[in-house]
């Protein structure tokens, strides 16, 4: 897919805005809200130390999906899938911090092999037994799968979900990571967000 000057400016946006917003936020994670009186900075430190301009687990996971992607891989394959998760499991050994629920579905595929398939049996287990697996870990990283698919919408549901039930089975997390997809390729291709765009591939009974 060709793109314009200014498609390829917001598609390389998407990139910078997670790894630049995500390194802004670091330092802020798990306290309270900053009033409209307080600096927001990228000045690092924080509960798990960051350097200024570090980022957090949500874009070192994004990273390792675009790598993948920029490759030429499919990521509805499952040969891609397990570069993914490869990837994921040689940065969580000097990660600062990995989600709760990613480092606990990660670790047990680990013990049985790290695939795309011990990833999925792990993380359909942790949603079988806690009846809980739609944390926001999943959405933070799927940023490049819609770049992945810009030519190729359908391709890019699948993609979203697949992505997403690696460590997060729920499918509300797969719906969230379809809407934000499908939302960025929106605003890549026509320079309009709308979060709501991607809407006809949820579940009817699920839209609302």
């Amino acid at each position: 897919m060709t793109l314009s000057t200014a498609q390829l400016d917001r598609a390389i946006g998407v990139l910078l805005g997670t790894a630049a917003g995500d390194a802004l936020g670091a330092p802020y994670e798990f306290g309270p809200p900053r009033g409209p009186e307080l600096e927001v900075a990228m000045v690092g430190g924080g509960a798990f130390g960051w350097e200024p301009g570090e980022w957090t687990d949500d874009t070192s996971m994004a990273v390792a999906i675009a790598e993948v992607a920029a490759t030429g891989a499919d990521l509805r394959k499952e040969e891609a899938l397990d570069a993914v998760v490869r990837r994921w499991g040689e940065w969580m050994h000097d990660a600062k911090d990995v989600g709760v629920q990613t480092s606990s579905v990660l670790r047990a595929a680990h013990r049985l092999g790290l695939t795309a398939r011990t990833a999925r049996e792990a993380s359909s287990a942790l949603h079988k037994r806690t009846g809980r697996s739609a944390g926001n870990g999943s959405l933070m990283r799927t940023a490049p799968v819609a770049l992945a698919y810009l030519d190729d919408e359908p391709a890019l549901v699948q993609a979203a979900r697949m992505v997403s039930e690696l460590t997060h089975y729920d499918p509300e997390a797969g719906d969230a990571c379809v809407l934000w997809c499908c939302a960025i390729r929106h605003a890549i291709l026509t320079g309009v967000l709308d979060a709501r765009i991607g809407l006809q591939h949820i579940d009817a009974d699920r839209r609302d």
